[in-house]
């Protein structure tokens, strides 16, 4: 029930993970350092990234979770906002949706902007209770996301919950994978395991 929990304020806990709403901000470097990892980034790209996730969190409507070893270390963390239409990632992807009949996704919806856990922390079910967690929040009636287009174990979690494929393949200036644009319903489909 770890998913309803997180709707209330509380926090679930996961093989000794904590799951719950954070101030990403003063945590920022912590976080790319998990996305680094788990994405694979150089020096040069966080450094980028970390402007942009500043940037985003001064959003209205911005909000993370952050999941937490007992310790502190920080292993995991989703954040997201209400999508607008003005962002530059809508301006990227509008045309795609648009061509495929799926432009109108990107009204009310509740974007996730990053999703990232640490690879020694993964298929723990991190994941998909900070994904979860985050939309539980959300007032939106869906919830769109980009990930690298091919199959991965992203693509396969974001399925699972019910997202699909609004456009692909999705090409983003300087990306060198392109992307696929997914969407899903909200609540997101919880496994049978959860009721």
């Amino acid at each position: 029930m770890a998913g309803r929990g997180a709707r209330h304020g509380k926090v679930a806990a996961v093989e000794n993970v904590v799951v719950g709403p954070c101030d990403l901000a003063p945590q920022v470097d912590e976080a790319l350092a998990v996305q680094a990892l788990a994405f694979g980034l150089g020096p040069d790209e966080v450094a980028i990234r970390r402007q942009i996730v500043l940037r985003h969190l001064a959003y209205p409507g911005a909000r993370a979770l952050c999941a937490h070893t007992e310790d502190g270390r920080l292993v995991g963390f989703v954040y997201g906002l209400p999508n607008d239409r003005t962002h530059w990632w809508s301006s990227v992807v509008q045309p795609y949706l648009r061509e495929r009949g799926n432009d109108g996704w990107l009204d009310d919806s509740f974007v996730i902007t990053e999703l990232h856990v640490l690879p020694g922390y993964q298929n723990r079910g991190i994941g998909r209770r900070l994904i979860t967690g985050i939309t539980d929040t959300a007032t939106e009636p869906r919830s769109i996301l980009s990930a690298i287009d091919g199959e991965s174990p992203a693509r396969h979690l974001y399925r699972s919950l019910g997202y699909r494929d609004l456009a692909r393949p999705v090409h983003f200036p300087s990306a060198t994978r392109p992307y696929a644009v997914m969407g899903a319903p909200l609540p997101l489909r919880r496994p049978a395991s959860w009721r």
